[in-house]
């Protein structure tokens, strides 16, 4: 979809399809009033009647049969006025666009929702062409038929002549929601892709590209160099799987980037989970291929940060392999060396993921970071505490905290804080080594998190466990079906903020 901006009286835009946007119980205002005079009175009759009210993304349509220049009108509620959230119009312009595309409109015009009100110009341009994106995102995957046609092909965002003195704002905010769009949707179709396609070797190539298409700096260590790193972790778990391992490493080093400290971000690559030998049931392997969400969260917030040419030193590291049931892969039982020289004892070989992580998040530490972050879908625990509505945040770090509790806000992409008690260290005590890998059902999240603190030696280091986040989330019109690339937009307006 190709995006745009003109100023002119709203109701006159030339389209396919016209999009206009109306808060709830509230009488006609200025764009509205104009088209509803031209109708005729058609937009009071459907709210005298009941039939559209304003609720945050109702969507109605009408045919103007002349009476505007474009041969639909879609309305679409952005709620309370004193409720509008950025949240809001995203989720606003979503059903606006997959309305569009229903009705198979090849051209769309918008107004700006949202403009006019308590928030910026910038902020709403941005929103808009989120939920654009977003809402608009297919997956064809490896379907022998055809895929439908890439409809709207051209949005364009309407403001009336006396907005030109938000010009810059609103073309700036455009940019930025659509780069941070586009690179969720990246992240979004790697989840998406099936474990014989999206393999450590793709992730490697994808970062690769981005590289090159974004001038970030790449390199991608193979098993004979994690060898020479003693990521013992990493190998154990990389054992079972025919299909050598990749360590990624993205480097975004700007100009200015000496007037800041490195931020790290470490994605969970495991790109298909089978639990190893502590096997999941069937029904739990089935959504596997999704395991390695985080991984394709990092490269999707590598891919942003170049493009919006964030003044900050930021790596990106994945590590990437399958987790797989083989004569070679690694047992309950066995005892690990990561490669800080601390050893584990593997009580589960379903918790392979927090095994991954320990040696990247050593190899974090070279960077001298003032920050890092890993994101993984560590724990289905996670899911039981919070279910599909926030991530799970792990920190001892309270200005870390709150830098990613302010970004969450600023996305929609949620966050809960979860404890990191010293209680939960007793749980992972090992007779025959330095830790264990599990402690357990209970509190399995805070576990996790608190066997990766074993690993994180720098100033602040978070950790956010987004299992229940990956894919299908309910009732959210910039969700479509499949994965939800979370965490691209979240480490990435934390990384912006940082920047400042």
């Amino acid at each position: 979809m190709q995006f745009s901006l003109i100023f002119q009286a709203p109701h006159l835009a030339q389209a396919d399809a016209l999009i206009l946007s109306m808060y709830e119980d509230e009488a006609l205002h200025k764009s509205p009033a104009a088209a509803d005079a031209a109708l005729g009175g058609a937009i009071a009759d459907l709210l005298s009647t009941g039939d559209f009210t304003g609720k945050a993304s109702q969507v109605a349509v009408l045919y103007p049969r002349g009476a505007l220049p474009a041969r639909r009108l879609i309305l679409v509620g952005l709620g309370k006025r004193e409720s509008l959230t950025l949240d809001t119009l995203r989720r606003a312009a979503a059903v606006g666009v997959q309305k569009a595309r229903e009705l198979k409109a090849k051209s769309l015009a918008s107004t700006l929702h949202g403009r006019g009100s308590a928030l910026s110009a910038e902020s709403c341009a941005q929103a808009y062409l989120e939920g654009a994106v977003l809402g608009n995102y297919q997956y064809h995957g490896q379907k022998s038929s055809a895929p439908s046609p890439e409809l709207p092909e051209t949005l364009t965002l309407v403001l009336p002549e006396d907005a030109q003195g938000d010009k810059e704002a609103v073309e700036r905010g455009m940019n930025i929601g659509q780069v941070l769009g586009e690179a969720t949707c990246l992240a979004r179709t790697l989840v998406n892709l099936p474990p014989n396609l999206c393999t450590p070797q793709h992730l490697a190539e994808t970062a690769r590209q981005i590289a090159q298409q974004h001038g970030l700096s790449v390199q991608v260590l193979d098993r004979a160099e994690m060898e020479a790193l003693k990521m013992g972790a990493l190998l154990g778990v990389a054992r079972g799987s025919a299909i050598p391992p990749q360590f990624i490493i993205l480097e975004h080093q700007p100009e200015r980037a000496a007037e800041g400290k490195t931020i790290v971000l470490i994605g969970k690559g495991i790109t298909f989970d089978t639990g190893g030998y502590s096997i999941k049931p069937a029904d739990s392997m089935v959504a596997m291929k999704n395991d390695m969400a985080g991984a394709a969260a990092v490269l999707g917030a590598m891919q942003a940060i170049a493009e919006l040419k964030v003044p900050r030193h930021v790596v990106g590291l994945v590590p990437a392999t399958f987790n797989m049931i083989s004569g070679e892969a690694y047992l309950p039982s066995e005892v690990l060396t990561a490669s800080n020289g601390k050893t584990i004892e593997v009580i589960s070989t379903d918790a392979e993921g927090r095994l991954i992580l320990a040696d990247a998040l050593v190899y974090a530490a070279r960077y001298k970071p003032a920050a890092v972050v890993d994101i993984a879908t560590l724990t289905g625990s996670i899911v039981v505490a919070l279910g599909n509505a926030a991530a799970g945040l792990f920190t001892t770090n309270n200005e870390l905290r709150e830098a990613l509790l302010a970004a969450a806000e600023a996305t929609g992409e949620r966050l809960w804080t979860m404890p990191m008690y010293s209680d939960y260290e007793k749980l992972i005590e090992s007779k025959t080594a330095d830790i264990k890998n599990s402690g357990g059902r209970h509190g399995g999240a805070c576990i996790g998190a608190v066997f990766l603190k074993h690993f994180a030696d720098y100033p602040a280091w978070a950790h956010i466990d987004m299992a229940g986040m990956a894919d299908d989330l309910p009732n959210n019109p910039i969700y479509p079906s499949g994965a939800s690339g979370y965490g691209v937009r979240l480490l990435t307006e934390y990384v912006r903020r940082a920047a400042q």
